[in-house]
């Protein structure tokens, strides 16, 4: 699943090439939304809420999508050929008269009143990207479990809003735990929260998530993706494995020499 700052650039450029001109091409491929007619509304803005996108029209109507794991938005000049997967996969299409904007095996597309925004992501806890960022709410909303392991606790959506995979492996080793240290056992949790945050910023206007400061290939992660390759600190090999409720597993990387805490058996 992407990352925060991945939809926060999704959204932007979505913004720049939609947002103040009408839509001349409107064509949403889903079943409950294949006889709506969007054409002529114009669209507000694209903006990102966590993980989710928002694209406001006119007439009081916002198109929710989410990319969850393999979802897509693709943009293409008039006459460009569309790159971004096979013509079944495309669920989306909103084109004014210079962009094109193809949303490719979108798992979440709805349209709801804007209104209504609230029953989408009104759930969700503090954006670390977002305009409304409230450390203080956010560090409480993790503080409020604190027998729950770290990186799970990081990666709810409802503590703070934006985290995945890659930064929840790379925020537990840059504070030395490891994923499975209860949030309670996690010194100076105020520092994870704030730090968080400095590395989706650091990272929000190019692809890619750089946790090291090093953009080579092969070195913009401490740990994450590296099971059995060298901890880029210390030489040790990183060790690879799952954590998270049953049913909703996610991948874990820990060095084992750099961060302390409980680790899975065997």
């Amino acid at each position: 699943m992407p990352e925060g700052d991945t939809v926060w650039l999704t959204a932007r450029r979505l913004d720049a090439a939609l947002a103040g001109r009408p839509l001349v091409r409107a064509d949403l491929r889903v079943p409950q939304l294949a006889t709506v007619r969007l054409e002529g509304r114009r669209v507000l803005e694209v903006t990102p809420r966590g993980k989710h996108l928002l694209t406001r029209l006119d007439g009081g109507m916002t198109l929710h999508s989410h990319l969850r794991m393999d979802g897509a938005w693709h943009l293409y000049a008039p006459g460009e050929r569309w790159r971004g997967g096979a013509e079944h996969q495309v669920r989306a299409v909103l084109g004014n008269a210079d962009r094109t904007a193809v949303g490719y095996r979108l798992p979440v597309l709805e349209l709801l009143p804007t209104a209504d925004e609230a029953q989408v992501v009104g759930h969700l806890g503090p954006d670390l990207l977002g305009p409304g960022w409230d450390p203080a709410a956010a560090l409480a909303r993790l503080a409020a479990g604190p027998e729950r392991p770290v990186g799970e606790a990081l990666l709810d959506q409802r503590n703070l809003a934006g985290i995945g995979n890659v930064y929840a492996a790379e925020l537990c080793f840059l504070r030395g735990v490891t994923p499975w240290t209860p949030f309670g056992e996690v010194g100076a949790p105020e520092k994870l929260v704030v730090l968080a945050k400095r590395l989706l910023e650091a990272n929000k206007a190019r692809p890619g998530h750089v946790t090291t400061g090093d953009t080579r290939r092969g070195r913009t992660h401490w740990v994450y993706d590296r099971a059995h390759r060298p901890c880029l600190r210390c030489g040790t090999p990183v060790r690879g494995g799952e954590h998270g409720p049953a049913g909703q597993r996610r991948v874990a990387y820990w060095c084992p020499r750099c961060q302390r805490g409980p680790v899975p058996a065997g």
